[in-house]
């Protein structure tokens, strides 16, 4: 059971914590991705993601732990902020 507030809600198995993201088109979509990717390559902690068109899918999960961790809620309140330059 996770027994702290998340930045993002908890996936199904409450594994790890998720998201759908959603731009204007494709192009925001990817060049958001791209921002996502030095970060997460910064920090060495890699999203499960997916995209289709303007949406990005983004699960953060310690794999190795099997649960959330910092660096899970590091990379979200990150990602979160990335977003918002890319809606702003």
């Amino acid at each position: 059971m996770i027994d702290r507030v998340l930045p993002w809600p908890p996936t199904a198995d409450n594994k790890g914590i998720t998201k759908e993201f959603i731009f204007e088109n494709f192009d925001v979509a990817w060049a958001f991705m791209n921002e996502v990717a030095k970060i997460a390559n910064q920090l060495d902690h890699h999203p499960d993601w997916s995209n289709v068109y303007n949406k990005v899918n983004i699960t953060l999960c310690t794999h190795d732990e099997g649960k959330v961790t910092e660096k899970d809620t590091e990379l979200a309140l990150r990602i979160d902020l990335i977003e918002a330059k890319f809606k702003s």
